[in-house]
């Protein structure tokens, strides 16, 4: 059973987990513009990019790792 929960420090927004209680991963086929509305970043790119391939370009661990790297 997923259970949502906003538990973490510093965590923003709702997120699911896993069966094992982790986080569940953002999808990689997120839209760059989805991703640029939630977290009011400008990534600089077209807004119909993956997510996952912007990391990889980037060479980017994690959304969390994009987010507070791209913080106003």
């Amino acid at each position: 059973m997923t259970k949502i929960k906003n538990d973490a420090p510093g965590m923003r927004g709702d997120r699911s987990r896993n069966d094992n209680e982790e986080l569940r991963q953002k999808r990689s086929d997120t839209h760059i513009g989805t991703i640029e509305q939630k977290y009011n970043i400008d990534l600089n790119v077209r807004s119909d990019m993956h997510l996952g391939t912007y990391l990889e370009k980037n060479d980017i661990a994690s959304l969390n790792d994009l987010v507070n790297n791209n913080k106003k």
